[in-house]
């Protein structure tokens, strides 16, 4: 049962970096020495401390014989940051609990086999279904290559999204407006098609003053990353004059090669300077 109690608030500090880890997961740690928590951290940004090393550098010398609670397999490659598991083994902890495997092929089983390698006693699979969901869109591309994808859909009870004159109202609350400000946060892209930038002319961007409190507190302003923008446009409607042109971060426009204007073939116009690709 103590496990478990540890796990959870891994999990909870875990959490903590979900808007800023990308493209990495999010992780949390927890340093147990005899019944008290003697160091926990997250990870916060690509690039900096994993969350192993939070927790290390918090318990110092008590982390020698102790146990480490980690939502995800600690990490056994150089990358951008040293490996994890060598720093657990260097700290002296004894027992390791991660709650999943890391599916990453640079990981994938060979940082809980370094930690054993050297006598420390490891497990796995504690809370793992919560360990899943911290990191859906992680996951997915980690075991399949493909985004994870969520579908943002505003819509009558009879399946409209405007009346049959094409003008359209509000038609969901100021909670759901947020909850999709805290979803873009959240996502590396938004996907949209021409026919939704001709008709709403929207910015599709993250307005750090329309996030709630909750999610403001653990995402600064000053952070705020604005997801890649990309727009179907198979006719190449959208001109310089829509707002989502000229919006902070980066937006991608998806055309044909050859577009028909009139009856004939013409290269798509690549009048896009605020893009960063356009694909035809």
């Amino acid at each position: 049962m103590q496990d478990e109690i540890y796990m959870a608030r891994a999990m909870k500090l875990a959490q903590r970096g979900r808007f800023t880890t990308h493209p990495n997961p999010n992780v949390g740690c927890v340093i147990v020495k005899d019944g008290e928590i003697v160091g926990e951290g997250f990870h916060y940004r690509a690039g900096e401390p994993h969350a192993e090393v939070h927790a290390l550098r918090m318990a110092g010398e008590k982390a020698r014989g102790a146990t480490a609670y980690v939502t995800l397999e600690p990490c056994s490659h150089h990358g951008r940051t040293p490996p994890c598991c060598e720093a657990l083994i260097a700290a002296g902890v004894s027992r390791v609990v991660a709650s999943m495997q890391d599916p990453n092929p640079q990981v994938a089983g060979r940082g809980l086999y370094r930690l054993q390698q050297e006598g420390i006693d490891v497990s796995h699979g504690l809370m793992m279904q919560d360990a899943e969901a911290l990191n859906k869109g992680f996951l997915k591309r980690m075991r399949t290559g493909f985004p994870y994808i969520q579908l943002k859909l505003g819509a009558s009870l009879d399946g409209r999204t405007a009346m049959a004159n094409g003008e359209s109202q509000w038609i969901t609350s100021p909670q759901a407006r947020r909850d999709v400000q805290r979803l873009r946060a959240q996502s590396h892209a938004i996907l949209t098609s021409s026919e939704t930038v001709l008709a709403d002319d929207p910015a599709m961007t993250v307005r750090w003053d329309e996030l709630n409190a909750d999610t403001q507190a653990l995402y600064p302003q000053e952070n705020l990353r604005q997801p890649l923008r990309i727009v179907i446009d198979s006719q190449n409607r959208v001109t310089p004059e829509h707002r989502i042109v000229h919006q902070p971060g980066e937006t991608l426009f998806a055309a044909p090669k050859t577009i028909r204007v009139n009856g004939r073939k013409a290269f798509a116009a690549l009048w896009c300077r605020n893009t960063t690709a356009n694909l035809i």
